[in-house]
């Protein structure tokens, strides 16, 4: 293992030779980090995690407790997994049959949030600043800033890079001004954009 000031790895976790973990990230109890997975600077890594070697993890990144991580996932910075959400990395698992060549890529872009035991199948891609609730099944991929619920998930609404839902319809078109931000949304169809608040100082 590659130390970069490392804040804090607990005596019962295991982070295996080869595995890079970034400055200032904590590692907590009963933690496992397979050889080769790479984790980014500042992250929390919760109970019970374990993060396989094919798994990337960007900067800033809160991996609540009793989550897997697997092979082939990819978590860009600011990613927020809650507790007991499941990814998978085969779409058809079979105990008789070895599909390590098989594994799908899952990317969870910047700044998304997945809700608790929501479960992400494999060979998809969540876009920037979704929100998945709790107990989501996504099968599919997800726009930046979607709303997602249900089983299996369906969009029901857009959030904004803050956290807050959006006065906006599904289709078509609408602007939202994030009273907390300022930040400036604009809807065309289904692609939301974001646009910082001028700074005029």
């Amino acid at each position: 293992m590659k130390e970069k000031n490392i804040s804090f790895i607990h005596k019962t976790s295991i982070a295996e030779e080869g595995s890079v973990i970034g400055m200032g990230t904590k590692i907590w109890h009963w933690t496992h980090i397979c050889k080769d997975a790479l984790i980014g600077n500042y992250c929390t890594i919760g109970q019970n995690v374990f993060i396989g070697g094919k798994a990337k993890i960007g900067n800033y990144v809160k991996v609540q407790n009793n989550v897997s991580v697997f092979d082939n996932v990819i978590l860009e910075d600011y990613v927020f997994c809650g507790p007991s959400v499941v990814f998978t990395n085969v779409y058809n698992p079979r105990s008789e049959i070895n599909r390590k060549k098989e594994y799908k890529k899952t990317i969870v872009k910047k700044g998304a949030t997945l809700g608790a035991n929501s479960t992400i199948i494999c060979g998809i891609e969540i876009g920037e600043y979704a929100f998945i609730g709790a107990a989501a099944l996504v099968n599919k991929n997800v726009p930046s800033y979607a709303l997602m619920m249900g089983v299996p998930s369906r969009q029901v609404g857009w959030m904004s890079a803050y956290g807050e839902r959006m006065n906006l319809p599904l289709f078509g078109k609408g602007e939202y001004i994030c009273p907390f931000t300022g930040d400036n949304y604009i809807l065309n169809e289904n692609v939301m954009r974001k646009f910082k608040k001028e700074n005029n100082n």
